[in-house]
């Protein structure tokens, strides 16, 4: 038992530990919609592209939250502007602005004698070297997000299943859209500048898709979106400590790993119900009474 409790004595396992809980919590309100919408692939192109922002700020001396914001923010932008064009799809335009962002930040970076940021840091992060401000700035994010989610439910919800409708309700969806999108730039922006990016985006979507495997309703599936990324976090810190493995990759892994084992469990159960069901019945006994 004390095996089990041991990682967790430590200050700076205590802080990764109560960092990626609040990380679960804030992906959990926004991974359930982003895989919901289909915008998965859009979420990972923006973790990658907030670069050239974090290049720039890093040079002039600004805040790197500030600079990763408005680099994700640009390329938010560019997919929504470009997402109706009739000469290519949408998967397209985020993967060109996806290799055009992350090009201009390393270019940006090549030319740049006094980058500060470590791209390594950037891309994997370091969990374990969380700190308190850190925290209170998750916390925040956490509080805001929860709380435009919870104002702008209705329209979230009606954009997810017929946009058409939604217009036709007065929900305006291209402002719901749009908020959305500002949700999903201030989770990537904060999250990247506490734990990298990896981190961060296996995060806003492993717990997210597991949950959508085992709940149907939104609350119930960003509750188990929410639970799953806090056991990975907490099994991904204990395997990191005994195993001596990256904190932040570890507890992406067992994030990834769950969903898996959840997909198996299911489709074994799916599998055996179908062969209870196919299954011929048994022939009737004939009834033996009054045969005296």
């Amino acid at each position: 038992m004390s095996s089990l409790v041991e990682p967790f004595t430590v200050s700076f396992v205590v802080r990764a530990l109560v960092g990626g809980v609040l990380l679960a919590a804030v992906c959990a309100l926004v991974g359930v919609w982003v895989i919901a919408r289909g915008m998965t692939f859009l979420g990972e192109a923006m973790s990658h592209g907030m670069l050239p922002g974090v290049a720039i700020a890093s040079i002039l001396g600004g805040n790197l939250v500030v600079g990763a914001a408005a680099s994700a923010f640009a390329m938010a932008v560019g997919v929504n502007a470009l997402r109706h064009s009739r000469e290519f799809g949408r998967d397209t335009s985020i993967g060109l602005l996806f290799v055009g962002m992350l090009s201009v930040g390393v270019i940006v970076v090549s030319h740049s004698r006094s980058f500060a940021t470590d791209l390594t840091a950037f891309l994997f992060g370091d969990v374990l070297a969380i700190r308190w401000p850190d925290l209170l700035m998750l916390g925040a994010a956490v509080a805001v997000v929860a709380a435009v989610s919870a104002a702008c439910h209705r329209p979230f919800l009606a954009l997810t299943f017929d946009a058409r409708k939604a217009r036709t309700l007065g929900l305006r969806p291209g402002l719901a859209n749009a908020v959305m999108l500002a949700l999903l730039t201030i989770t990537m922006a904060v999250a990247f500048s506490v734990v990298g990016t990896l981190l961060a985006f296996g995060m806003l979507i492993a717990p997210s898709a597991a949950a959508m495997l085992v709940a149907r309703r939104l609350p119930a599936l960003m509750l188990t979106s929410f639970v799953i990324g806090s056991a990975a976090t907490v099994i991904g810190l204990w395997i990191s400590w005994y195993a001596a493995t990256a904190a932040g990759a570890t507890i992406a892994a067992v994030a990834v790993l769950i969903f898996f084992v959840i997909l198996g469990a299911r489709r074994v159960t799916t599998a055996v119900l179908r062969r209870r069901s196919a299954a011929p019945s048994p022939p009737a006994v004939p009834s033996l009474e009054g045969s005296s």
